[in-house]
């Protein structure tokens, strides 16, 4: 049985900084792209970022681009998104998942506020 596990978010101040972590079990995500997604209150769920096999990461989002940086770790099944240069709009749940695939976990929640 996949199951996915986000963690790393928290109460953060503006400009500062998150690492998120994704963890997969139940399958390896060798050779596989790593989406990042948020949904705040009220808001649609949005692509944040993919991670790709290779550890390269593409900004989804033109309120993110240039913030983000992406990192994996296939023998531990991890694929992490770092964020820096907070902003309150970037307060929201994130979730990760493996592209073409449908397994979602609980999400982290990333609070952006003085």
């Amino acid at each position: 049985q996949v199951q996915i596990v986000e963690s790393g978010g928290g109460l953060v101040q503006p400009g500062g900084s998150v690492r998120l972590s994704c963890l997969v079990s139940g399958m390896s995500i060798r050779g596989l792209t790593i989406n990042w997604f948020r949904q705040a209150p009220g808001r649609e769920r949005e692509l944040v970022a993919r991670i790709w096999p290779n550890g390269g990461i593409t900004d989804y989002q033109d309120s993110t681009r240039g913030r983000t940086s992406g990192s994996r770790d296939d023998t531990k099944n991890t694929a992490d998104l770092q964020m820096n240069s907070l902003k309150l709009e970037d307060s929201a749940i994130y979730h990760c998942n493996i592209l073409g695939n449908n397994y979602w976990g609980q999400g982290t929640q990333v609070t952006v506020s003085a």
